[in-house]
């Protein structure tokens, strides 16, 4: 058949190709592709790097202007430039200088549309690389430059065995791309396992297996196929079909594939895609997420988050630092999903706590692990949790979203959940879930199964939203992990029992993009620990906020004291939205002895454990008074409870209690010497939506002599390996409760 050769990978990644080096004669074959890179710096801010001829390089600092800076920055797809810095503010460069004496007026589509000396032409060092400072303000609609754009709209498989078709996710049959009003097929003449680990890869499989060719040809000879691509030519580490080196077929062609058929493709979905009989019931979003070294954190959708890495049994994240799709699609396949469909850089999934351990990933995409990918080491001047690297993978389709909605919200984010169930013929209609016992868990497996991110709240009732044809509820008794895929997933029970079953009092959902994300600063913990015994007549007060222990009640007050195990607790929002209380403040509570509104009834637990678990002694399940006690450079506070101000803790911000404040304690008063775990849990009974509750404990090994307390091995719930956890339970001494 006739054809026009077209080298898809140039026209479609956005990699210029060099035409002619005239000072403004630009390439009219492709989109220049812009990068900021270096440190210390934002998400929004860099060392301005070019790519050209296959190779990255900079631009010098000479005759460089803020209209320079504005055409790069609405071409990385911020409004406008703030700003630009010379002499390598973000470090020096490697490689080529590709442009110097760059003068644009401002208007430019392109940088490369600017007066310069030409490319490659230029009597600068990299001590003069330049930079920008954007705005950080994306422009509507515009396409991360590390999100891959294609031509190809679409890519299916189209399964031949009906058993095949009824079973989600679909793993094998013939390629298809989307073509106009339908499908067309891609001719395999010299079709490699390559070409299809590509395929595989993109529709969300790791792994790919070999096809019965003889099976398939038997029923291909039989179909009318009308093929829209032939000759790929894959390398295997692309990371969709559209990457690759192809050939499409001329619109008028209708010649068949001679000597050839469709392709067709087998692939190995990962652990969490497998299909099972108990794969509804038993498969948890977090069974793909563990590895022995890699994880994701912090994503409201499967297959997507925070890229963290485990070295010396303790996790740690990437540096954004060159991060592509090449690295973030090891990553992704390493955890059983498939490639990656975008790479993210400056925090987007929100900033990690602990050490970062890796720099500049550079995979060339075929490795088995990000840890057999070549990286630098990092030292603290090299990067900050600020430009933490993030993934979001290729995952398979499993219509999980099908089989429920949101209805008589104000937006489609929003509403009373209905489900579909089908009747004993088969006959599908929509029902209502009972609203009791309802909350945040639940909503955010109804958020995450209708990809609409992460659980603002979960409603109980919702009178208030607009009412709908459906008024039978059919579901009752939802309790879920808040890790589910779907609903499915989740308990209920076996028939209905609902005590409101009034279609005001259906459960509902507010999902959103963004969350909040909070963990404590364990290492503040174990530094600030100590005892102090406490006059009773001192502590009136802390009585009557019920933070000293029962037997506080048969003292013979105001004379005596309490033993107070007293340390400092620092509690960051590493999230992408502010932590804010969920009551309104018109039902928040005065405490007249502290002279504050108290804003949550719930908001942290202090407690004292033996080694089997049991409770021995505990804080007050304290309601404290949210506000920002202090900021990371850049960011400003927003919260503040003095004259009845708002409360919450902003993105980037702390709330700080000193270990010198009111029931910042926990009452040891009737504790035994022993080895006993501190172990603190913020936000604990999940009342307010944050994209991770995995971090929001923070244990202690505490050894108590009855004189002194020592605190050993402070950390964050999931910040060790299992390993390093299971050796934590055994610390000497626990479980015999005696001091070594």
């Amino acid at each position: 058949c006739e054809s026009s050769s077209v080298w898809t990978w140039s026209l479609l990644l956005g990699l210029w190709l060099p035409c002619c080096l005239a000072q403004t004669t630009p390439s009219n074959t492709a989109q220049l592709k812009v990068r900021l890179s270096g440190y210390p710096r934002k998400h929004n801010e860099g060392r301005v790097e070019l790519f050209h001829q296959g190779e990255w390089g900079t631009i010098c600092d000479d005759d460089f202007s803020i209209h320079n800076a504005n055409v790069l920055c609405r071409h990385l797809g911020f409004v406008s430039a703030t700003g630009w810095t010379h002499s390598a503010k973000y470090g020096k460069g490697q490689g080529k200088i590709w442009l110097d004496n760059v003068q644009c007026n401002g208007g430019e589509k392109s940088i490369e549309l600017c007066k310069s000396r030409g490319w490659g032409n230029s009597d600068c060092t990299h001590d003069e690389d330049a930079g920008v400072v954007c705005k950080d303000e994306r422009i509507p609609g515009f396409v991360d430059s590390n999100v891959i754009e294609v031509s190809i709209e679409e890519v299916r498989l189209r399964p031949v065995v009906a058993m095949s078709r009824r079973k989600l996710p679909i793993t094998e049959g013939v390629v298809e791309v989307r073509h106009r009003d339908g499908w067309a097929q891609i001719c395999d003449l010299g079709w490699t396992i390559k070409n299809t680990h590509v395929v595989c890869g993109m529709l969300g499989f790791p792994h790919e297996r070999k096809v019965n060719k003889n099976f398939y040809k038997l029923y291909l000879e039989r179909q009318k196929n009308h093929f829209r691509i032939h000759s790929v030519a894959c390398s295997g580490t692309e990371v969709h079909l559209a990457a690759c080196p192809l050939e499409f077929s001329k619109a008028n062609a209708t010649s068949a594939c001679r000597g050839g058929t469709a392709a067709v493709v087998s692939c190995m979905p990962g652990p969490l895609f497998m299909q099972s009989n108990g794969m509804k019931k038993k498969t948890r979003t977090s069974a793909a997420q563990k590895s022995s070294n890699v994880r994701l954190k912090g994503g409201a959708r499967v297959g997507e988050g925070r890229v963290e890495v485990l070295k010396d049994n303790e996790w740690g994240t990437v540096c954004d630092d060159r991060w592509n799709l090449q690295s973030a699609s090891v990553v992704c396949r390493e955890l059983g999903f498939g490639s990656a469909k975008e790479a993210l850089t400056g925090g987007r999934m929100g900033q990690g706590m602990g050490p970062i351990y890796m720099n500049e990933v550079k995979c060339l995409g075929q490795e088995k692990s990000i840890w057999n990918c070549p990286f630098k080491n990092i030292t603290s001047e090299d990067c900050q949790h600020v430009e933490d690297a993030a993934v979001r993978c290729n995952v398979p389709h499993m219509g999980l979203e099908d089989s429920i909605r949101l209805t008589g919200g104000r937006t489609r984010y929003e509403g009373r959940v209905e489900l579909l169930r089908s009747d004993a013929n088969g006959t599908q209609s929509w029902g209502l879930i009972c609203g009791e016992t309802w909350s945040t868990k639940e909503a955010m497996v109804v958020c995450r199964q209708l990809g609409l991110g992460y659980a603002n709240q979960g409603v109980q009732e919702t009178w208030y939203w607009d009412s709908s044809n459906v008024t039978e509820m059919i579901l009752s008794g939802v309790k879920c992990t808040g890790r589910e895929m779907s609903l499915s997933q989740c308990q209920h029970h076996k028939a209905l029992s609902c005590q409101k079953a009034a279609v005001k009092f259906a459960a509902g959902v507010i999902c959103s993009d963004t969350t909040s994300d909070l963990v404590l600063d364990a290492p503040l913990v174990q530094q600030t620990v100590y005892i102090e015994d406490r006059p009773l007549h001192m502590l009136y007060c802390a009585a009557e906020e019920d933070c000293l222990s029962k037997s506080a009640a048969k003292a013979n007050w105001p004379y005596g004291h309490r033993r107070l195990l007293r340390f400092s607790s620092q509690i960051h929002n590493i999230g992408r939205a502010d932590f804010k209380p969920k009551a309104g403040r018109h039902s928040w509570v005065w405490h007249a002895c502290h002279g504050h509104y108290h804003s949550m009834d719930i908001f942290t637990h202090y407690d004292l454990m033996s080694a089997n678990g049991s409770r021995v002694a505990e804080g007050h399940k304290a309601s404290f008074c949210l506000e920002d006690s202090d900021c990371h450079e850049g960011v400003s506070k927003r919260y503040e409870c003095a004259n009845f101000g708002d409360q919450g803790i902003t993105v980037g911000c702390w709330d700080l209690y000193r270990h010198d404040i009111d029931c910042q304690w926990i009452d040891i008063t009737d504790v035994r010497p022993g080895n006993y775990i501190l172990q603190i849990v913020i936000n604990p009974n999940q009342e307010v939506s944050e994209s991770d509750f995995t971090n929001n404990a923070m244990k202690c090994n505490c050894k108590y002599d009855g004189h002194r307390v020592w605190l050993h091995n402070c950390h964050i719930g999931d910040a060790f390996s299992e390993e390093a956890e299971r050796r934590f339970e055994k610390y000497p001494g626990q479980l015999n409760n005696h001091i070594p």
